[in-house]
């Protein structure tokens, strides 16, 4: 036990995060509340990365494996002088302070010199999926008047891109990773010969656009998501809060550079708490490629959405070693307690559920202290005074359902996003009144657990009587034979709107009127029987977003047009 005590006191000691964020602790180590101090010109790259580069060099602060298995390992020293060549490099390419550049670059090595050089120029990065087509990059490019792109060519990115910047003339500059195709910059070959010094610019602010992401466009044209520089230090509590990362150890969050959670799991977060991040390159996700990692490369943490568990336990788990993992956490949607006992059966880990958005860091999760409750996102993030408020603004009583917001002004805390680009309507529909409204609503326990409950556009109304979707699809995942689901409301002539739920079956089962009744008194057994789906259709496959959300909303154009 002393040596176990005496290991935390050295990881205290160790964690760069405490120079940004003073914590209260409680005696059993719960986070009770923190104050953030920064200088006005934070910047990640100079205050973070440089700093832990200059205090342990050798340190690894990145351990990339290809989808070859080929590795690289980059210590926090290399990273800091790698950024600064490249820092030069893109100022050659005329690159400047505010100009936004878009990356497309997978899950590539070169990302996370390309992001710190972007930092250190104060030049605003917007993340993309590889996967985007024409068409989508050339709305992102004219949405955001973007000056650049830098794209991996490993795959068919480099050519969608191409034609659309042949459509966007501002789009002056295009650089490559992992070779170059038509006239393209090969980063690789070109940045090693630039200096690896590059001054800070004492004109950047904190409160500078740091980078945009891309909302999923579950309705209506993505928005452009703008954080500041601040933005990193609102991870701080993502990492050691939540994932409760190891700085001796190794971190691998699943998933690709074009989304908000790589920023959640990929890099910020986990160098504030000094812990290296693994990355494997992986073209398709194969739980059988991924699995034998774990004991490979002596994983400690582990954050993965939902679905990544249950292609897991679709594999013998008792073949593979996770003696090394530490903790592990999920997000992003409903894992039935089936899948969760049977990973923390095979791996003695049970997944901590966490809550967030492309918006924030975590807002609620089942961070240190916390004992999780299945099914439950957990308690609010310490950083955030967070409250449940009804359509008038007032707070809910405990136990009813109220929309997830964020007593603050915009800019007030370090991780919450300032505003929607160029798009002050929308900026001013989830900003009003002294705080952040999330869309998403949840309900309160006694012991101040949350649970979600859908987004507030989700909440079907039914005969006088509010549903939330999310409930019911978590009782339909608790069924073995249903493999995915969605919920929604079905116009209906006298309730006003029914229930409807689109299932995917696994392979073994057969769609039946028997099956639909059982499945029927299966959620009025396990739920208020108002609730239950009246009407039920299988699917073999779901709509969803390129990042595997359920597009609701052709789930409900499909609903109105169906005929039961």
């Amino acid at each position: 036990m002393e040596q176990k005590g005496k290991k935390e006191e050295e990881r205290k000691e160790s964690r760069i995060f405490e120079e940004f964020l003073t914590l209260e602790r409680a005696e059993d180590g719960t986070v009770k509340k923190g104050v953030f101090h920064y200088p006005e010109n934070f910047n990640f790259a100079y205050d973070v990365l440089d700093r832990i580069a200059e205090k342990t060099p050798d340190k690894p602060a990145l351990v990339w494996v290809g989808d070859d298995f080929s590795e690289k390992v980059f210590s926090f020293k290399e990273i800091s002088l790698l950024s600064m060549r490249a820092a030069n490099f893109l100022a050659a390419q005329g690159i400047k302070k505010g100009d936004r550049i878009v990356l497309a670059l997978r899950r590539n090595w070169q990302f996370w010199i390309i992001m710190m050089a972007c930092t250190r120029l104060g030049a605003v990065t917007v993340m993309v999926n590889n996967q985007l087509l024409q068409h989508d990059f050339q709305y992102r490019f004219e949405k955001i008047g973007a000056s650049g792109v830098i794209c991996s060519a490993m795959d068919r990115t480099i050519e969608e891109a191409s034609l659309a910047a042949d459509k966007c003339p501002a789009v002056k500059v295009r650089i490559s990773t992992c070779g170059t195709r038509n006239d393209w910059i090969d980063f690789d070959k070109a940045f090693p010969a630039y200096p690896a010094s590059f001054p800070r610019d004492p004109s950047h602010k904190a409160t500078d656009p740091l980078l945009i992401f891309f909302s999923s466009g579950t309705t209506g044209f993505p928005k452009g998501i703008i954080h500041i520089h601040t933005y990193p230090l609102g991870h701080i509590m993502t990492a050691h809060w939540w994932q409760q990362v190891d700085p001796e150890g190794l971190h691998l969050t699943i998933s690709d550079t074009g989304w908000a959670k790589a920023m959640w799991g990929k890099l910020f977060g986990q160098w504030l708490c000094e812990g290296a991040v693994f990355v494997y390159d992986f073209d398709r996700f194969h739980a059988s490629k991924i699995l034998p990692l774990f004991k490979k490369y002596r994983i400690t943490t582990f954050c993965a959405p939902a679905t990544m568990f249950r292609f897991f336990i679709r594999e013998d788990l008792s073949h593979y070693d996770f003696s090394t993992l530490e903790h592990v956490g999920m997000a992003g949607e409903a894992l039935n307690p089936e899948v969760m006992n049977r990973f923390a059966d095979l791996t003695g880990q049970v997944i901590h559920e966490g809550f967030g958005q492309s918006e924030s860091p975590v807002l609620l999760a089942t961070g240190i202290g916390i004992a999780p409750k299945a099914g439950s996102m957990g308690k609010p993030n310490p950083l955030f005074p967070i409250v449940l408020l009804d359509p008038d603004g007032k707070e809910v009583p405990q136990g009813e359902t109220g929309e997830i917001c964020i007593k603050a002004e915009s800019g007030e805390i370090p991780g919450l996003f300032v505003k929607y680009y160029d798009d002050p309507e929308e900026t001013l529909r989830v900003w009003h009144d002294g705080y952040y409204h999330t869309g998403d609503t949840a309900w309160c326990d006694e012991d101040g657990y949350f649970w979600y409950v859908g987004r507030v556009d989700d909440v079907i109304k039914s005969s006088g009587y509010r549903i939330g979707p999310f409930e019911i699809e978590s009782t339909l995942m608790e069924l073995p034979y249903v493999l995915e689901c969605g919920v929604v409301g079905a116009p209906d002539p006298v309730r006003g709107q029914a229930v409807k739920a689109y299932i995917v079956l696994t392979k073994d089962k057969k769609p039946s009127p028997a099956l639909v009744k059982e499945i029927q008194d299966y959620v009025k057994s396990q739920t208020a029987p108002y609730k239950y789906p009246r009407l039920i259709e299988f699917m073999t496959e779901l709509p969803k977003t390129v990042s595997g959300k359920i597009i609701r909303k052709e789930l409900r154009e499909m609903a109105k047009k169906s005929k039961g």
